[in-house]
Formats: structure tokens, C-alpha cells, sequence
């Protein structure tokens, strides 16, 4: 019998960390030169690798800017996680339906825009950082909706495709499962609307973690 592997995204389907992702973009781009982006643009390009956020938030930009804005993001977030000021909650339910999950003989994993060191911080923060097997994170892979990091998340916990779901809140994740030949599980409550991920493929949306606990049965 496989392993049962259920991957989750970060920001968006288990924790909400967009104030500080937007407060970081918007600094990043008027210290590079570039025209301040609406939150609205910031929020639904949450998941895709910084380079790629950044250029699709700023088309008109130089590269030299684009590389700024990066590095800038980059160390707003340092800056910030240094003074204790990077909040990132966890959405209601998620501690216990990832425990539940655990205890229930399922291996767990993360496929991220975040970087190795912020996806590192922010489950040792909720202490989480034990339930997992497998961490994918936009430092060693492609962007979403690229397969890679569900492929090396499969490999890593000896999955195959057909026990294995990704569960995230963007298309970029369901287009990403579908890439990879895995189940694709939307959340309603992070930065894309349940229409859209229904129409990415998404197998089903759930609208509270009780009920994604009920399509993960």
C-alpha cells in the first residue's frame, strides 16, 4: 500500500501572513523605483517564487529593479523576523486537522514560494515543524505551477500519484497537482476565490478545516 501523502501550501491555506508580505512588497518597490502594486495584485501572487511575484507585479520594470525589489523584499523580512514583528497565524482548525492527519498514519508536506529559511521559522514558530516528512520550498525549484516540488515531496516520502493531494489556495497550486497527476484540494479561506480554483480543476474546495478534513476521508 502507498503512503497516503497530503502536501499543503503555506501562506493562504495554513497560515495568513499577507500583512506582512504586502508591507514588504510595497517597500521593496518604491525603494527600487517601481510603481506601488495593489494589494489586491500583491495577495493573489502569493505562492509564485519572489522573481516571478515581483516581475509579474512590475512588467515595466528594468531587471536591475526587479533584482532589487527582491533583494529589498528579502530584507524586510529579515529585518522584521529579527524584531519579532513577522506574524503569520495559523487559519482556524489547522493545528489539530494537521495532528489529526499525522495520527492518522498520513505523511505531510509543505510546497512553498517561501524560502527554506521563512517556511523553517514559521512551523517551528507554530510547532509544527515535527509533523512534516517532506519540505519544498521556491529556494530549490521551479515556481508553481511547476511539478517539481510535488514530484520531490512524492519522492522523498515514497508516494505515488495516485495517494497523493496537494491542497492549496491559489490556481497555482491546483495547476501545479494537475501537472504532477495528484488530487488537487482548494481552501476558501486564502487569496484566490473558490470559483477560480473549481475552474483550475480543483477537485472540491473546502470551506473550514473540519470540511477538508472530510474530503481528505
Amino acid at each position: 500500500m502507498s503512503t497516503r501523502l497530503a502536501v499543503f501550501d503555506c501562506d493562504g491555506t495554513l497560515v495568513d501572513g499577507q500583512a506582512h508580505v504586502c508591507a514588504a512588497m510595497e517597500h521593496a518597490f518604491a525603494e527600487a523605483g517601481l510603481p506601488a502594486p495593489s494589494l489586491h495584485e500583491i495577495r493573489r501572487g502569493v505562492g509564485l517564487s519572489l522573481p516571478l511575484a515581483v516581475r509579474r507585479l512590475a512588467p515595466e520594470g528594468t531587471a536591475d529593479q526587479h533584482a532589487l525589489a527582491v533583494d529589498l523584499y528579502k530584507q524586510s523580512f529579515r529585518d522584521a523576523r529579527a524584531r519579532g514583528l513577522v506574524d503569520e497565524p495559523l487559519f482556524d482548525g489547522i493545528a489539530a486537522l494537521l495532528a489529526d492527519l499525522h495520527g492518522a498514519g498520513w505523511s505531510l508536506g509543505v510546497a512553498t514560494g517561501k524560502s527554506d529559511l521563512g517556511l523553517k521559522n514559521c512551523l517551528a514558530i507554530h510547532g509544527l515543524s515535527d509533523l512534516f516528512c517532506t519540505l519544498q520550498t521556491a529556494d530549490r525549484h521551479p515556481s508553481k505551477p511547476h511539478p517539481s516540488m510535488i514530484e520531490q515531496a512524492m519522492a522523498d516520502s515514497f508516494a505515488r500519484p495516485e495517494s497523493c493531494v496537494m491542497i492549496g489556495d491559489t490556481t497555482y497550486d491546483i495547476e501545479m497537482a494537475l501537472a504532477a497527476g495528484v488530487r488537487a484540494l482548494g481552501v476558501a479561506w486564502g487569496y484566490h476565490d473558490p470559483e477560480e480554483l473549481l475552474a483550475a480543476g480543483a477537485e472540491a474546495v473546502a470551506q473550514d478545516a473540519a470540511h477538508l478534513q472530510e474530503l481528505l476521508a
